[in-house]
């Protein structure tokens, strides 16, 4: 049976909790405390509505630089409609499907805070095509980041009033053909609604956090395969001693070095007499880099937990005090730096990752030129160092910051801009290839560590090579090698790093 897990406006959805939501089969319903926010909110809104004609943004007048155009009562809910198909303008490829579900989960969160003016059937209808693996078809390109995230929510909400489409059990279908399967009516948007449901940062929100989680583990699997790195290279210990990084002490360098000290206990490699007197910086300086990128991610995982617990939509209501405030909580500027600074410390731990693989294939220590016997008749792993490297180069170019980018829209009424949803769909791109960097490093370290035999690593690191090794077989001579990267890359995404 599924679990079952309550939306609760008063308690922090942390990362964590997300990861638990995402991995496993959970149920998402609304607690007691959401739904009675969301009505009192919805019956606030309407109460006030038949009382008062005053001119409330995007509720009886319209959008962006329309809102001097005033909206009569029987329209209003027609507004919001209009505004929904309107704005599903999105282009370029399909938003991933686990993403997709994130934005679900993420905007029923958002809704239930009792600040949008919703009603509770629309929420719980978000719920429903959650619960149901029903997932609209959204597209990457639309988004400026600034009045939210407004195409690829759109796209995310049409099958909300029986339009767009979805993926239901591995079928494309039109979204009234997927609502007909449960019985669902298509939902009639009341005033506000289509402005609540659009608004917000869910579509840039929800990339964040698949890449904060992913790049968790690739920061864990960073340490590992370096002090493998480290072994294969007959490197040095001792700049991984504790003292050193006491009187250096930022968070994550302190980290990485006792991470790398864990892994290098009980080493028949570092117990024998070293040559070299220092090792490269890729090798030597891993607490420092690496530690670096820690804590900025650090920054952005404060950040995206800030507005995982946020309302991003306007305008917003507080019914307790009888106000409705227009101004700018939509505006993507906090995700946009954060993925900015997220695809720029991933980066780097490619950037470190590839020094290390050149390093191994350079003939150095012992080490046959391009890890291979008989090199010349043999190229062995002289063109994975390529494809690192073109890999690194590539990452440079899409960490050029979004951010700073900014265009002008809605005849200038929305006159800057965030970017932040190209900052998180590039972000991914960055993540996906630091994973395959990481994935090279590992095949180089594993096949240069044979040549150290019958000496050995830690135990820690030796049931690394072990466990890789029932994926990869070790080269012994040419073969065709782009099966190996791939299974290396999946090896990263998938080993329990800890």
């Amino acid at each position: 049976m599924p679990h079952e897990y309550a939306l609760t406006p008063s308690t922090h959805l942390s990362l964590d909790t997300l990861t638990e939501l995402l991995d496993q089969e959970t149920r998402l319903t609304l607690s007691a405390e959401a739904r009675q926010r969301i009505q009192h909110c919805h019956s606030y809104l309407h109460n006030r509505l038949e009382h008062s004609d005053a001119p409330v943004y995007g509720i009886n007048t319209g959008f962006g630089s329309l809102c001097d155009k005033s909206i009569s009562p029987e329209d209003r809910g027609q507004l919001q409609t209009n505004l929904m198909m309107s704005h599903a303008c999105g282009t370029g490829e399909e938003v991933p499907s686990d993403i997709v579900k994130t934005m679900l989960l993420l905007k029923a969160q958002s809704l239930s805070y009792g600040h949008s003016g919703v009603q509770l059937a629309t929420v719980q209808r978000l719920l429903d095509m959650y619960n149901r693996d029903m997932l609209p078809v959204v597209y990457q390109q639309g988004s400026l980041g600034a009045s939210g995230d407004l195409a690829p929510l759109a796209h995310l909400c049409l099958p909300l009033l029986g339009l767009g489409e979805v993926n239901y059990q591995g079928y494309r279908l039109a979204a009234a053909d997927a609502l007909s399967l449960f019985s669902w009516e298509p939902l009639t948007l009341e005033a506000k609604e289509g402005l609540a449901l659009l608004n917000g940062t869910q579509f840039m929100l929800a990339y964040a956090v698949h890449e904060l989680l992913r790049t968790r583990r690739l920061l864990n699997a960073a340490d590992i395969i370096g002090a493998l790195s480290l072994e294969a290279f007959d490197g040095r210990s001792e700049p991984f001693d504790e003292r050193l990084h006491r009187i250096r002490p930022h968070a994550g360098q302190l980290t990485v070095a006792r991470r790398i000290r864990e892994q290098l206990a009980g080493s028949e490699l570092q117990q024998q007499v070293k040559m070299a007197v220092q090792d490269p910086y890729s090798f030597r300086c891993m607490p420092q880099v690496h530690g670096a990128s820690r804590d900025a991610l650090a920054y952005v995982e404060q950040v995206v937990e800030t507005e995982c617990n946020a309302v991003t939509d306007n305008p917003n209501l507080f019914p307790d005090d009888d106000l409705i405030l227009s101004g700018g909580n939509f505006h993507g500027q906090p995700l946009a730096l954060a993925l900015d600074m997220l695809a720029i410390a991933t980066a780097e731990i490619g950037s470190i990752s590839e020094r290390r693989v050149y390093q191994l294939i350079s003939g150095q220590r012992g080490l046959p030129p391009f890890l291979v016997a008989e090199p010349g008749l043999n190229s062995g792993f002289m063109i994975p160092q390529y494809t690192a490297a073109g890999i690194v180069s590539q990452n440079k170019q899409l960490c050029t910051p979004a951010s700073v980018d900014s265009i002008v829209s809605s005849n200038g009424q929305e006159d800057h801009v965030s970017m932040g949803s190209n900052a998180a769909t590039k972000a991914l791109r960055v993540v996906q290839n630091v994973e395959q960097v990481l994935g090279i490093e590992l095949l180089n370290a594993a096949q240069a560590l044979a040549f150290r035999r019958p000496t050995r690593s830690s135990e820690a690191l030796e049931q690394v090579v072990a466990a890789f090794r029932e994926k990869v077989n070790f080269v012994s001579r040419d073969r065709v090698l782009y099966p190996d990267l791939h299974a290396a890359a999946a090896f990263v995404r998938s080993y329990p790093w800890s």
